[in-house]
Order: C-alpha cells, then sequence, then structure tokens
C-alpha cells in the first residue's frame, strides 16, 4: 500500500481559494475548474471559473492571448496571481493569469449549456451535462452533505446502518405500482431458444420478483437483535405519473426502533430534520442556494420571492416543537373551513376517502403556520396491513373510527415528505390483517380455521409473507418505524419546484435517457 505522500497533491479548489485572502502583495496559485462564461474585451479577457466546490465562481483575468481557444465549457488550470481585485468589482479578489493548461478543449458554438438561462424542461433532456451548471453541481454537494450528516446523526445515536434488498418477493405497501423483475433471454441466442424462455414464468427466480417499493419489512427483520436501524437506498415505483412530485426511481431514508409509542418515532424525526437543517446552515447552504438561484431568475421580485420562501422554510423546519393533529380533527377542520365558507376544494373532505394533497396544503398553512405538521392516526382500511391500531389494549379496538398508530409528516407547499407508524408485533392479529388485505401466507402460518374459512382468500401474486409472519411467531418486540422521501426533502431545502430537477439521472413515465 503506497504512502499518501506517494498521492500526487491537488490544486486547492474554488471555494478553498475564494476564503483565502491573498497575501502581502498577492501570491502565485494554480486553479483548475471549467469555464462557466468568458467576457472578451480588447486589452483582457474575464473568466468566471467553477469546480462544483462552491455556487460561487472565481474571477480570472487573462490577456488576450492567453484567452484564444477558450469558450464556455472548456476544463483548464490557469496560473497566476491572487491578488486584491478593485473596489468596483463584486469579488474582492481576482486571479490575474500568467498561464492557461486547457486540458479539455470544447466547441463552444456546439455547446448545450450557454451562459443564456435554460429551462429545466431543456435542461431535463440533457441529464449527464446538466450536472455540470452551477445549481446541480450545488445539488450534489448538498446530497452528499445530507448523506454525511444523516450517516453521522444516527451512528452517534448507536444505529445500526442496515444494506436492504433491491428485488424483493413482495409489494411492501400494496400499492400495486411495482416493477417486475425477469430475466431477458440474450439477443445472440437462437430464435427458437428466446421463444422457449420467454414461455417460462421466470427464468431467474421461479416466481415473480419486484423492484423494492420500501426496505421497510426488511429493516424489521434486524430490530430482534438491534434495537436501532436505519439504511438509505433506491426505491421503485412503476406509477405513471408526470407531476412535480414523482419519479419511478427515487431514494428513501428509513428506521426501525424499539419502542411502544407513535411520539417516539416522530420525536425523532423532528429531531432528525432539525439536526440535519441546523448543520446544513452552519455549512452554508442556505446562502449558496440563494446565490446560485439568482442567475435562473429573471426578475429582482422573483428573486426576492424565492429568498423569503426558502428563508421561511428553512425557519419553520428549525421551530419546535411541530404541531401534531389527528387525522379525524384535521377533517373535521377541513369540513369546518367549507361549511364556513373559508376554503372551497375539488375533493370533498371526508373520513374515508383520504387527505387530498389541496387538504394536505390547507393543514399545512392554516394549522401548522409555516412550521411541518405531523397528522397522526389515519383509518385502518386506507393504511398497509403491518400497522399497529391505535388502541391495541387487550386485544379490544374501536368500534367506530376505527385507526391505526400511524403518521404523515406534512412540509408546507410540497406537503407529504414521511410517513410512519407502529408496527403490528402480535402474531395473530397480524395474520388477520394480511388475511383481510389478501396477501398470501401458507396453512402452516398458524392462522386460525374462522379465519382461514373466510370469503377473503389470499393471493398468490402478491409475493409469500411466512417470512415476516415469522418474524412475530419466533420471538417479537413492539417497534416503529418511518420512511422519507430523501429526493422531496432536498427539493424542499432547495427550493426546486420539480422533484426531477433534483434527482441527478430522473426516470419517470416516458423518459431514462442515460
Amino acid at each position: 500500500m503506497r504512502p499518501l505522500s506517494a498521492f500526487p497533491t491537488a490544486s486547492p479548489n474554488v471555494a478553498t481559494i475564494l476564503a483565502t485572502p491573498p497575501r502581502h502583495g498577492g501570491h502565485v496559485i494554480t486553479v483548475e475548474g471549467s469555464i462557466r462564461t468568458i467576457r472578451n474585451q480588447k486589452q483582457r479577457s474575464f473568466v468566471e471559473l467553477g469546480d462544483g466546490s462552491t455556487a460561487y465562481s472565481l474571477q480570472a483575468v487573462l490577456d488576450p492571448q492567453l484567452a484564444e481557444g477558450l469558450g464556455t465549457g472548456t476544463s483548464v488550470a490557469i496560473t497566476g496571481t491572487w491578488q486584491a481585485a478593485p473596489p468596483h468589482k463584486e469579488q474582492p479578489y481576482e486571479l490575474k493569469a500568467k498561464a492557461v493548461n486547457i486540458i479539455g478543449a470544447t466547441d463552444a458554438e456546439k455547446y448545450p449549456i450557454q451562459k443564456k438561462y435554460h429551462s429545466a424542461e431543456y435542461l431535463r433532456t440533457i441529464p449527464h451535462l446538466r450536472l455540470r451548471t452551477p445549481v446541480n453541481a450545488l445539488l450534489a454537494r448538498l446530497r452528499s452533505e445530507c448523506d454525511y450528516h444523516l450517516a453521522s446523526y444516527f451512528r452517534d445515536r448507536h444505529f445500526v446502518r442496515v444494506q436492504p434488498p433491491i428485488i424483493t418477493s413482495s409489494d411492501c405497501e400494496g400499492a400495486g405500482e411495482i416493477f417486475t423483475v425477469s430475466a431477458k433471454p440474450s439477443s445472440s441466442r437462437g430464435e427458437d431458444e428466446i421463444e422457449a424462455a420467454a414461455r417460462e414464468k421466470d427464468e431467474m427466480f421461479r416466481d415473480p420478483k419486484f423492484l423494492t417499493v420500501s426496505s421497510q419489512l426488511h429493516l424489521e427483520a434486524f430490530i430482534h437483535e438491534h434495537q436501532k436501524v436505519w439504511t438509505l437506498s433506491p426505491t421503485f415505483r412503476a406509477e405513471k405519473s408526470d407531476t412535480p412530485r414523482h419519479v419511478a426511481e427515487f431514494w428513501m431514508l428509513e428506521a426501525e426502533i424499539r419502542t411502544e409509542s407513535l411520539r417516539d418515532v416522530m420525536n425523532l424525526v423532528e429531531d432528525m430534520i432539525r439536526d440535519l437543517v441546523g448543520k446544513l446552515q452552519e455549512a452554508g447552504f442556505m446562502e449558496e442556494i440563494l446565490h446560485a438561484n439568482r442567475g435562473a431568475k429573471s426578475a429582482d421580485a422573483e428573486g426576492t420571492q424565492f429568498s423569503q420562501l426558502l428563508r421561511k422554510r428553512w425557519q419553520g423546519l428549525m421551530q419546535s416543537p411541530w404541531p401534531r393533529i389527528t387525522y379525524e380533527d384535521a377533517i373535521k377542520r377541513l369540513e369546518d373551513a367549507v361549511e364556513s365558507g373559508k376554503a372551497t376544494f375539488v375533493y370533498e373532505p371526508s373520513w374515508i376517502t383520504g387527505l387530498q394533497l389541496e387538504h394536505e396544503k390547507f393543514i399545512s398553512t392554516t394549522f401548522g403556520q409555516g412550521s411541518p405538521v405531523f397528522v397522526t392516526d389515519y383509518p385502518r382500511e386506507t393504511k398497509p396491513f403491518y400497522m399497529l391500531p391505535s388502541s391495541p389494549e387487550d386485544g379490544v379496538e374501536p368500534t367506530q373510527n376505527k385507526t391505526v398508530a400511524c403518521f404523515d409528516l406534512l412540509l408546507p407547499e410540497l406537503c407529504e415528505v414521511v410517513g410512519g407508524s407502529m408496527r403490528e408485533h402480535r402474531l395473530q392479529q397480524l395474520l388477520k390483517s394480511m388475511h383481510s388485505h389478501g396477501l398470501n401466507f401458507s396453512a402452516a402460518s398458524g392462522v386460525g380455521q374462522t379465519i382461514m374459512n373466510s370469503d377473503v382468500s389470499p393471493s398468490s401474486e402478491k409475493g409469500n409473507l411466512d417470512w415476516y409472519a415469522d418474524l412475530r411467531r419466533y420471538g417479537s418486540v413492539p417497534h416503529g418505524g418511518f420512511g422519507l422521501g430523501f429526493d422531496r426533502l432536498l427539493a424542499y431545502l432547495s427550493g426546486i419546484s420539480n422533484i426531477k430537477d433534483v434527482v441527478p439521472w430522473p426516470r419517470y413515465h416516458g423518459r431514462c435517457d442515460c
């Protein structure tokens, strides 16, 4: 293994240079990066250089002969004197270039990313190149920073990070919007072989398998030996939707803890997000986001509005405590608002139909007052099979308005970003719920004859969940957990209105380019 001294020393990045005042009279440095813009004048040229380390660019002043062959997108190494800039300049320092080395040339006229404003829709058509823009470079760093701080947060609190599978045998949420995994015959094989392979039900796994929609069930397998576990991993939904809130592939942060109280799970979510936002504020990310977006805002008024919106969001996340309201109370507030004429909705609020996006926005605005809002105890019939009833004492459940111990966390404007619940840890109650949801399990699973003889038959198409029942059969503990849409949170923090513009390589209905 080579010692660290054997590796070449990299040039200081733009962020480090901008934070370092020049020594008396200036000092010589070399900086590498790509040209964001170049402005040529008769006697000198001005280059804005970036390298992704900061949203701010470094200005280099070049003599005309040094600027030959340079254009937007060109990768260069510039050596010169780092010195104080003239008083009228926006930046206090600038680089007086002495030598320019072109590392990667580009045809400036054909380069798809020009100095002019490019719409988000256009940039989605070139995802491999949009990563070079200041905003997208900043988003990549924001994602990395969040990953780091979240990992540190959980490690400091003795969570174990685990890696759940991507290919699964069951649809955790029961939504049906899942990708099925199968082996595709090679095109090099003969036609008869291809047809024969295509007739096989599933040549790789014998029966249908899916891309995971949630790692929750597999996280629960760890909770017997570990009191606290978490993961940050990709999840998939085959939802043919083109809304600003949906993509086919996204990342989910999920955690499970041993507890008997839903309050503990909500407290964990609130403390985790607030801790993360505090760390990002200390690192200056909000100011960088505002700076990076100034070039994308066409008018001063629009830029001011964006700045006020983003500051309000971050301030709301730092408020404590976040208000909590039951689903029943939320429905009553919505109904009262309609009756009093304070609000009108496209979808009439009701107990059974659930909260629509317009309802969530109303609750987060009026009840949250700019702060995130927890909505708890949703109707049992609207939620997945694994959730614990809100009142499970002695196995007796309420006869009216049956609810489960769960929550959604609503963020202003964006709405639902986190969902969590207590999990049904009792074997017989879990089997009853699985059966009522039409989930598949074997007769050997131990469910009573009364249930097995009912009119509801388990569905083999949804995957066998005997293994999940085993987690209760062979010793179980009360526990709960949550799933946080990582990309949605990043969109909220960065002020990006469409989640497709936060995901580095967005996959959605009709689009998977590279």
